[in-house]
């Protein structure tokens, strides 16, 4: 939209084509009206919005702009956790700019995104993560809300649990039948038996009721995988049709992996197969490598145990840190108080 004028009001995705069972990757809000979203498959998507434009994702173009937006974060803050390459949190409690204002930092921060980049970007400012997250969510698109200190316990009671990180469907049935909606109602139960319900999430969604979360800032995130799929146009009809793609597969990993860190070391490789009735299993081993005839072996125990066409096929590596970062706040008692950001620039 930002590149091509003529395509602001329309209802567009980013994705792969309908025709070659593409996925929505993402969506502008005139798209969302119709019920697209991310993960959609594009026939699907096109069908709800027939006038549905999609476009093929273009990587650097976004993380270009993601490089970008992170300078202008920086002119503010040290400390800042990406998220993904349009999300970050900034921990903005030492900042001297507009008198240690979090929302006047926003608001500046919001500006000059818009004016030397060209797109916008909705803010949370709350006193911890999890606060911040839900308020960057909170007025969509290009805009801002503020939970105050004072706000915390008022706003959080009347919070939907289904808001909460890490509630799906599953857990939000399970709490529905025990007559939990939001927050206020989690705090009704007592902590232990809250954990005898959803086990050591129980604790979690304790702290959450009541609108605690301690997470400091963390500027070095941690990799656990690296990986590479492709969705095939037609049915990989048997287990050499597979076979034959483990190549490709495997030189768009090795090119993946040389943007990633010396300081990683691989512990294991694994396949992910997709069947075309769209049952999905994943074969993982104990190795230090991208080894190819490992990826084989992986690949012919995962066809055996579907022996069905393969509509997706993708091959990736378990990977840890050398060294094990700690991370540790030196004032944890301020934790409760710090001002965060949460920005989520809304059409990269």
């Amino acid at each position: 939209m930002r590149d091509n004028p003529s395509l602001k009001g329309k209802s567009i995705a980013v994705g792969g084509s309908p025709q070659r069972r593409g996925v929505v990757a993402t969506c502008n809000y005139e798209a969302r009206k119709f019920g697209i979203h991310s993960a959609m498959a594009s026939a699907t998507a096109r069908k709800r919005c027939p006038e549905l434009i999609i476009i093929r994702p273009d990587m650097e173009k976004y993380r270009t702009a993601s490089r970008q937006i992170h300078k202008i974060y920086q002119r503010y803050t040290e400390l800042i956790e990406p998220l993904s390459l349009d999300e970050a949190y900034l921990d903005v409690s030492e900042c001297e700019h507009f008198a240690g204002s979090a929302t006047r930092i926003a608001e500046e921060i919001r500006g000059e995104v818009r004016r030397k980049i060209g797109i916008t970007i909705s803010a949370g400012i709350a006193p911890n993560k999890f606060l911040a997250k839900i308020a960057s969510d909170w007025k969509k698109p290009d805009n801002q809300f503020v939970i105050t200190p004072e706000q915390v316990e008022a706003f959080v009671a009347i919070l939907p649990v289904k808001k909460l990180h890490g509630v799906g469907k599953v857990t939000a049935n399970k709490m529905k039948r025990l007559g939990i909606n939001t927050c206020g109602d989690l705090r009704k139960f007592e902590k232990e038996k809250l954990q005898k319900y959803f086990g050591n999430f129980g604790e979690r969604l304790y702290q959450l009721s009541l609108g605690i979360d301690n997470r400091p800032i963390q500027t070095d995130r941690i990799r656990k995988s690296v990986s590479v799929e492709n969705t095939y146009a037609e049915d990989l009809l048997d287990m050499n049709s597979c076979l034959k793609e483990l190549p490709d597969l495997r030189e768009q990993l090795s090119k993946r992996l040389e943007n990633i860190s010396p300081k990683y070391d691989i512990n294991k490789q694994f396949i992910k197969i997709k069947f075309h009735n769209f049952a999905q299993t994943t074969v993982e081993m104990v190795s230090q490598s991208t080894d190819m005839n490992n990826f084989s072996s992986l690949c012919k125990e995962g066809f055996a145990r579907g022996n069905k066409p393969v509509r997706l096929l993708g091959i990736g590596v378990r990977i840890s840190p050398k060294e094990l970062l700690s991370i540790k706040s030196e004032h944890p008692e301020q934790q409760n108080t710090i001002d965060q950001l949460s920005l989520i620039p809304e059409e990269l």
